[in-house]
């Protein structure tokens, strides 16, 4: 594993605007990154109080990986990482789920990190930097009545596991993050259907906490046990 120094590093946060995301954001301004802030809502993004540079943008849409390129070199004159921590969740039997739901879980938590990384690529390859993806302990651990969402968490690391070695050459660090139940709340404001009954998850500051560290420390590869 390479460490990587953050202070000063230039980094794309998506879906900072989210209770992990905007907790990541924190913690790497605490460490001294430079930041551009990239969610739905302008309002909620200005209102995290982090003097940076705010993208309005959907991870599901194509474009949104070019606003974020074009905002990074008007900014800073390049981008060192991405970070995305958007994402949607949904619950209920698959014979239950609306096609509409699949459909939004698969473009939002697969198809839309893929468009960012496609474009967002030749900058993290000039400055040999890093992704890292936001997935869940479902990738690993598939839970009946979240099935699409577990294949969609699935994808998304399959995703990291292929680029991890489709980009070594590069020398662009791929960072595959699979946490357990978190306390973010978006278990609260599923797509459809109602959460399971679930145990106390972690605390979203600490998740952040140790997924910054990952950064740092060149670890590209959390599995839930890694939150222990």
């Amino acid at each position: 594993m390479s460490t990587r120094e953050l202070d000063g590093a230039r980094i794309a946060v998506v879906g900072a605007s989210g209770a992990l995301g905007s907790l990541v954001s924190q913690e790497l301004v605490r460490r001294g990154a430079r930041l551009l802030l990239v969610g739905r809502d302008a309002t909620r993004l200005e209102g995290l109080g982090i003097d940076s540079p705010v993208v309005v943008a959907d991870v599901g849409d194509a474009t949104a990986g070019d606003a974020i390129a074009d905002a990074a070199r008007a900014a800073y004159g390049g981008l060192d990482g991405l970070v995305n921590a958007a994402g949607v969740v949904a619950f209920g039997p698959l014979v239950d789920t609306p096609d509409e739901v699949i459909e939004e879980l698969f473009l939002t938590n697969v198809v839309g990190p893929l468009f960012l990384v496609r474009r967002l690529m030749p900058l993290l390859e000039e400055s040999q930097g890093f992704v890292l993806q936001v997935s869940a302990v479902v990738a690993e651990r598939p839970l009946p009545g979240m099935a699409a969402y577990s294949a969609s968490k699935a994808a998304l690391s399959g995703v990291a596991t292929a680029l991890r070695t489709e980009l070594r050459r590069a020398k662009v660090t791929v960072h595959d993050v699979r946490p357990p139940h978190t306390e973010t709340g978006l278990a609260t404001r599923p797509l459809s259907g109602q959460a399971p009954g679930l145990p106390q998850g972690l605390a979203p500051e600490d998740v952040a906490r140790r997924i910054v560290d990952a950064i740092a420390a060149g670890e590209t590869d959390l599995g839930a046990a890694a939150f222990d």
